[in-house]
């Protein structure tokens, strides 16, 4: 499988053009493949929290409650408890 990749130019004040050099060398990976690794590290993150926010918003807390206040199963472990 081929990926289709666009270029564009990118300004970055000299100082974090510096840091990002001395990084991705010693991270053994070239400039461009740490800025792609970085980059689709904050766009994970990004949609994860929007996943999460979402979800929260479809919550059904009565059946939450509900779920939580069933009968049956074993209590919670005392690691688990909260003080």
């Amino acid at each position: 499988m081929t990926t289709r990749v666009s270029t564009f130019p990118l300004r970055l004040p000299l100082s974090m053009k510096t840091a990002l050099e001395k990084i991705s060398q010693r991270d053994g990976t070239s400039m461009n493949q740490f800025l792609v690794v970085a980059a689709a590290e904050k766009i994970a993150a990004m949609e994860t929290e929007r996943f999460f926010a979402e979800r929260k918003d479809r919550a059904d807390r009565k059946a939450f409650r509900r779920i939580l206040n069933r009968k049956g199963g074993e209590p919670p472990r005392r690691e688990d408890a909260i003080e």
